[in-house]
């Protein structure tokens, strides 16, 4: 890994105004949905973002990506601050940084064949040729384990595992450094999460790729991750190695989180009351 972050965030706010009325609207409030989140994501690395609904994982997400604008904080990739640059100056970063979206039930287009799908970034950032765009799809389908045979299908077609496969696919198209992988399983039968899972690190592992992947659950994002940053209300409230997070977590709303995952064991089950009241008590504190 590289001495300095591929992904340098400091002091990260986004505020969201909150508006009234009926024929005019004017501003009555601010809702603060990121709160001074700092952290780094080394080059190779997975950095795992965990945290309740609503805690603020996909905005901090966003603002990375700049499809949201920070209210104030600062965003470098490999060496460059973003959040000083224009829409036109962002274009060329935008292809090194990429999105894996949560429900891929949503995500494709319906109108649209798997290989349009998957050729469609390489459209928007007019690479290559047709020829030259249609065999890199085929290249990228086959990449992730699906049949490039099918490209002249549609999503409907396709389980929700092989669509989450032609997503990762789009995801790779313009051989990106980071991919921000949004909930990518979260959607998915838990079977189907453990192929999509082990695809993601055997990608990373092919072509060094860099993951912020967001996730509720800390035993997905164990799975995956390096490092693990525990968001609650906007703000991160531990960070460290995944595996002595998950072994040691210092932080009440940590340990709660941790206990509220499911465990396969007829013994325990008596415990899901307490936790659950544990994990209340947590998040009232916070």
């Amino acid at each position: 890994m590289s001495a300095e972050p591929l992904v340098q965030v400091r002091d990260l706010v986004k505020r969201f105004p909150v508006k009234r009325g009926i024929l005019v609207e004017r501003t009555v409030d601010y809702v603060d949905a990121v709160c001074d989140v700092s952290f780094d994501i080394a080059r190779g690395e997975t950095l795992g973002l965990v945290g309740e609904s609503g805690s603020g994982k996909s905005t901090t997400a966003y603002c990375v990506l700049q499809v949201l604008r920070p209210t104030s904080g600062s965003v470098v990739f490999d060496g460059q601050e973003l959040t000083e640059l224009s829409r036109r100056e962002l274009r060329p970063i935008r292809r090194r940084m990429q999105l894996v979206f949560q429900d891929p039930h949503a995500s494709l287009d319906p109108r649209m064949t798997v290989g349009d799908i998957v050729e469609e970034p390489l459209v928007i950032h007019k690479i290559g040729s047709k020829r030259e765009r249609r065999a890199r799809v085929r290249e990228l389908l086959d990449v992730v384990g699906f049949d490039p045979g099918f490209t002249n299908r549609y999503p409907h077609e396709f389980s929700g595992g092989q669509r989450q496969r032609i997503g990762i696919a789009r995801a790779l198209a313009l051989s990106p450094d980071l991919i921000v992988c949004d909930e990518p399983v979260s959607a998915l039968d838990v079977s189907i999460q453990a192929q999509i899972l082990n695809l993601l690190k055997d990608l990373q592992d092919q072509f060094g790729l860099t993951y912020l992947f967001i996730a509720h659950d800390l035993a997905v994002v164990r799975a995956v991750s390096d490092r693990i940053a525990v968001m609650n209300d906007g703000r991160i409230v531990e960070l460290g190695d995944a595996d002595d997070l998950y072994a040691h977590p210092r932080e009440e709303y940590t340990q709660a989180l941790l206990q509220a995952i499911p465990v396969p064991d007829p013994r325990r089950m008596k415990d899901r009351k307490r936790v659950r009241r544990r994990l209340r008590t947590a998040l009232s504190e916070w």
